[in-house]
């Protein structure tokens, strides 16, 4: 769907990683139960879900509390290396993930990767992909806070705008799975969509929620961008995305 200046409306899709593009939170976990427990703590699921889409640094201060005597720039370096290595074996992608990147890249969408983990592991994924689908990377190390704060989200945009000063907020849309993760989106005032997959999200119209990427196309995206370029106080219903149009007398 095009505007009617035939400009597009949808210039960029903003791209989580862990839990959005690739299945890797079962890896950091099992990175986190191995160290607490090497340093004599005690991990569970539930510590563990508290940490998911939250930022390294946030993450190193929580395994410190679990009772891990190291610096937390340490325990990135150990957590990024295992999972790094758990990548090299088999990396987890996320159904719908790839074909969905792949159209937008044949639409001349511009992508960017907005992800907590450190650039090491983002270089990976991205490497495992057949083409080169993302414009820019921002990673956990690049910013000065993480997710839920909406900087990672900003800086996406700010990079693009660089290439494109026509390029606006309202140009892109998110795509999350993390209540960290998108919450930081909606913060930054770039429509979001929620693909909930560890952990399950409260509903918040101020976001869309699909339960899968899997058979959503470019088409799907453009409808979400056009009906909030037209209807700016668009929310969201809980099924699948679907959007309430407010009706003024």
């Amino acid at each position: 769907m095009q505007s009617s200046a035939s400009q597009p409306l949808l210039k960029a899709a903003l791209w989580d990683m862990d839990g959005t593009i690739v299945d890797t939170e079962p890896y950091w976990i099992e990175a986190e139960h191995a160290l607490v427990e090497a340093h004599g703590g005690q991990w569970s699921h539930e510590k563990a879900m508290q940490l998911v889409g939250q930022s390294l640094v946030f993450s190193a201060g929580i395994l410190q509390d679990a009772g891990v005597t190291l610096e937390r720039r340490e325990i990135i370096d150990i957590l990024t290396a295992r999972v790094i290595s758990q990548v090299r074996t088999s990396v987890p992608w996320r159904p719908g993930a790839r074909e969905l990147l792949d159209e937008l890249h044949t639409a001349g969408v511009r992508c960017v990767l907005v992800t907590m983990s450190e650039a090491p592991l983002a270089r990976e994924i991205v490497a495992s992909l057949p083409k080169p689908y993302f414009d820019f990377l921002v990673t956990g190390d690049t910013v000065t806070q993480g997710k839920p704060h909406p900087e990672a989200y900003l800086k996406a945009v700010e990079l693009l705008q660089g290439q494109d000063p026509e390029l606006g907020l309202h140009h892109c849309i998110a795509l999350e799975d993390s209540g960290p993760g998108v919450a930081a989106a909606v913060a930054s005032g770039v429509l979001t969509v929620a693909i909930p997959h560890i952990m399950p999200l409260p509903h918040d119209p101020r976001h869309a929620v699909w339960d899968t990427l899997a058979g959503r196309t470019v088409s799907d995206l453009e409808e979400l961008v056009a009906l909030r370029h037209e209807f700016p106080d668009a929310t969201f219903g809980l099924e699948r995305g679907t959007a309430k149009v407010p009706v003024h007398d």
